[in-house]
């Protein structure tokens, strides 16, 4: 009798040494505060390349975004590249600009099953708004719209019907959309997008695109992120590590759900991050993993820009729809704007009169584009 029980313990007893030496899961560990998702952009070329990236952050970041022209149009290389990616560990997020590959399509419908919630969903083209607003003259000069609400309109009409986000939201199961713009981010959303990200670059300024974003997101019950992008148009193109470690901060502190890096094109084994910016990446990391409270600032003074109003708000010059340089309108916006986030940044978002929206709900202060602001 006493043989016969000591199996049973001796086998429980090996049960427990398992879980002892078993590795620790560090599932949790890629879940920041917040849900936050942290990473950066791989847009080389090859699947050696994207592995030594994933090497190089897997421990201080949780995404990688898949955002390399040619490895869009390879089956082969992009499922190798996502299957590493998730096999480290991360979340991984992939780029298409059209769909012309005819394996593309019913891929879509099996990235989920292959790579569960590990896949987040598709960055389907790239700057959709402000890519308009910077070639409408061009691209619709035989036809041009007579109106801003008309503008308005087809673009977001076009967005929703033709191939491509349309494709996707057409699918048995939806896939999340996501993009990158550094203008009009609330015609982004209205033509479908679930995810936009505000670009943090040169000639941006943080606190009026955090403005817009947030704004556009919270109204219309979306979701937002930030990008950095390039500060300089030749190497060393991004911004220092300090830099970018105050950047990411602040798109954290604001309320961003997704923050990466934009890591094209190559000018070292990783693309155009180096030391500084691995080393901030895993500052950041280590700040958000460690926080115990996160509440992000949530603006609670929204200023209501015209219907249907894309002006692109860049400069006091700058175009409305790429079709109309500035209007009477302008000037009222332009310096509502700058004295409401002069004020107070972060409590202030910048919305559009539209009334599919109730916003009386979302804000204890508003302010009409043409309102007397402090």
């Amino acid at each position: 009798m006493r043989r016969l029980l000591a199996i049973p313990f001796v086998l429980l007893l090996a049960f427990f040494l398992l879980l002892l030496l078993r590795p620790a899961d560090t599932s949790d560990q890629k879940n920041p505060a917040g849900g936050v998702y942290v990473g950066v952009t791989f847009s080389l070329n090859t699947t050696s390349e994207a592995k030594l990236l994933v090497d190089r952050v897997k421990h201080f970041t949780n995404l990688l975004i898949v955002d390399s022209g040619p490895v869009s149009k390879n089956e082969a290389s992009l499922n190798e590249i996502c299957d590493y990616t998730v096999g480290a560990g991360l979340n991984v997020m992939v780029y298409f600009g059209k769909f012309d590959q005819p394996w593309q399509i019913p891929w879509l419908d099996t990235a989920k099953q292959r790579w569960g919630n590990k896949f987040l969903g598709v960055y389907f083209y790239d700057e959709p708004a402000g890519s308009l607003l910077d070639t409408a003259n061009e691209s619709l000069n035989s036809n041009p719209p007579k109106t801003y609400d008309e503008m308005a309109e087809l673009f977001v009409s076009s967005w929703q019907t033709m191939p491509g986000l349309h494709t996707m939201k057409t699918r048995p199961t939806p896939l999340p959309a996501f993009t990158s713009d550094y203008a009009l981010y609330w015609f982004d959303y209205l033509a479908g997008y679930d995810v936009v990200f505000t670009q943090f670059g040169w000639n941006h300024t943080r606190a009026q695109e955090i403005a817009l974003i947030r704004g556009a997101a919270k109204v219309q019950n979306k979701t937002w992120g930030a990008i950095i992008t390039w500060t300089y148009d030749a190497s060393p193109y991004l911004e220092s590590g300090e830099r970018l470690y105050y950047d990411m901060v602040l798109a954290y502190e604001n309320g961003a759900k997704y923050i990466s890096v934009f890591n094209y094109p190559k000018i070292n084994d990783f693309g155009i991050l180096q030391e500084e910016h691995f080393l901030a990446l895993e500052r950041f990391w280590k700040k958000i993993t460690t926080v115990t409270d996160y509440s992000p600032q949530e603006a609670q003074t929204a200023l209501i820009l015209p219907r249907n109003y894309g002006w692109g708000m860049r400069s006091p010059n700058d175009s409305i729809w790429g079709l109309w340089g500035p209007d009477e309108k302008s000037g009222h916006v332009w310096n509502a704007t700058r004295g409401l986030l002069a004020s107070n940044a972060q409590n202030v978002d910048i919305i559009y009169d539209d009334a599919r929206f109730s916003v009386e709900d979302k804000y204890s202060t508003l302010y009409y584009w043409n309102s007397t602001v402090p």
